[in-house]
C-alpha cells in the first residue's frame, strides 16, 4: 500500500500554488514577483526586498547532513508546529478521521486536530510505569477508531521519558497500511536514544519531527523539520505557505550551524546534561518535593504538595517554571527547564515548602 493512500484524496491531486521564487530558476533580473527593486535600508546584506526561497537548498543540504537523511526527505517550516498542522490537514478529513495521542503529551497535536475538525483519541501513558507508552492499547484503538496519525513524543513533553525504539517499531509494524506514526524528536539531542530517522527506509509510515528551537538555541528563529518518505514530503510541500521561511531566520540558522557555533553548542549540551543530573538529585533531596521523574530532555517534572503555592513562591522570587498540574496524571506537578548553573542555583534557592492552610 502506498502511504499516500491515507492522505485526503482531494489534496493528492491539488495543483499547488506556484510562487514567483520557485519559478525564478537562475534568472539574474527578477521582474516576476512585484517586489521592490530597492533594498529597504542601506546596509541590507540579506536582500530583504526579495521573497525568500520556500525551501532553500543550502539549508536542506545542511540539515540532511545533520540528520543523516536525503534533502528530498525534508520539509522545513516554522517550527515543528507548522509541520504538525500541515500533517493533520493533509491526512485528516474533518469529522471523519482522527489522530491518536498519549497524554500527558505536547498539546499542539490535539490543537491541530481540533482546528481541522478531526477527532482526538487518547490512550494515556502508563503513569505507574514512569509514563511509559502503552503500545497494545494504541494498537487496540485502531480497531475501533478511524485513526490516520499517531503522535509519539520521545523524549516526551512534559514528562521527559524516552520511548524505546523497539516499542515504536512494534507500533509501526502493527499499523502499517492503516496509519502513520509521527515521532516527535524535539528533545532528541539531550537523550541517549538513537534517532528514528535511521528507520525511515524500513518503515514508509514513519515520520519524524525535529526542531532547532531547543538544543540549537534557535527558538526565536522558528525553524523545524519534518522528515519522511519523499512522497509525503512532496504532498506537504503542495499545501505549505508560499514562503514559510523568513530570510533572516534562514541566515541565523546557517550561522548557528557553522563550525564555531557547533563547538559551543556541544559544550552547552554537555553542561545541560550535567546540570540535569545535578538538579534532579537536588530536587529529590528537597523537602518540598515529593517525586522527581527521570528525564532524557532539557527539563524535569517534579511533584510538590501544592503546585500553585510553590509556583507563586517561585514567581515572587523572580523565577518562572511551568505548572503542568492540568496534564493527565500530573496533579501538583511543576516542570523546570534546565538553565545555566547560576539560573538553576537561583531556582533551588527560591523553591520552598508550600505554606500550610
Amino acid at each position: 500500500m502506498n502511504v499516500l493512500d491515507l492522505a485526503r484524496p482531494e489534496l493528492r491531486h491539488l495543483k499547488p500554488y506556484s510562487s514567483a521564487r520557485m519559478e525564478a530558476g537562475r534568472a539574474s533580473v527578477m521582474l516576476n514577483a512585484n517586489e521592490s527593486p530597492y533594498a529597504p535600508f542601506s546596509d541590507d546584506t540579506l536582500g530583504l526586498n526579495r521573497y525568500p526561497d520556500p525551501q532553500p537548498a543550502v539549508l536542506l543540504d545542511r540539515l540532511a547532513d545533520i540528520y543523516g537523511v536525503r534533502p528530498e526527505q525534508l520539509f522545513v517550516g516554522r517550527g515543528s508546529d507548522e509541520a504538525i498542522d500541515l500533517l493533520v490537514r493533509a491526512f485528516c478529513r474533518a469529522e471523519l478521521d482522527a489522530v491518536l495521542i498519549s497524554p500527558p503529551t505536547f498539546g499542539m497535536y490535539a490543537v491541530a486536530a481540533a482546528v481541522q475538525g478531526a477527532a482526538v483519541v487518547s490512550v494515556p501513558l502508563r503513569a505507574a510505569d514512569d509514563f511509559a507508552l502503552d503500545v497494545p492499547a494504541l494498537l487496540a484503538a485502531l480497531t475501533v477508531h478511524p485513526i490516520k496519525l499517531i503522535f509519539v513524543c520521545t523524549p516526551n513533553n512534559p514528562t521527559g521519558a524516552s520511548v524505546p525504539i523497539a516499542q515504536i517499531t512494534e507500533l509501526l509494524a502493527g499499523v502499517a497500511g492503516r496509519a502513520l506514526v509521527v515521532v516527535d524528536e524535539a528533545y532528541a539531542e539531550f537523550a541517549d536514544t538513537p534517532s528514528l530517522t535511521q528507520m525511515l527506509d524500513l518503515y514508509p509510515n514513519l515520520l519524524v519531527l525535529r526542531t532547532l528551537s531547543k538544543a540549537y538555541g534557535l527558538a526565536g528563529a522558528r525553524i523545524g523539520a519534518l522528515i519522511a518518505a519523499n512522497s509525503i514530503i512532496s504532498l506537504i510541500r503542495r499545501i505549505m505557505a508560499p514562503y514559510p521561511l523568513a530570510t533572516p531566520c534562514v541566515a541565523a540558522v546557517l550561522s548557528a550551524l557553522g563550525a564555531d557555533a557547533t563547538i559551543a553548542r556541544l559544550q552547552h549540551l554537555q553542561t545541560t546534561r550535567t546540570e540535569r543530573q545535578r538538579l534532579s538529585a537536588a530536587l529529590a533531596a528537597h523537602p518540598a518535593v515529593r517525586h522527581v521523574w527521570p528525564s532524557a530532555a532539557n527539563f524535569l517534572v517534579f511533584r510538590v504538595d501544592d503546585a500553585k503555592a510553590s509556583w507563586n513562591g517561585l514567581i515572587n522570587a523572580g523565577v518562572i517554571v511551568r505548572d503542568v498540574s492540568h496534564y493527565l496524571g500530573l496533579a501538583n506537578c511543576l516542570r523546570v527547564s534546565i538553565g545555566t548553573p547560576q539560573e538553576n542555583d537561583a531556582f533551588l534557592a527560591a523553591l520552598t515548602r508550600p505554606p500550610t492552610a
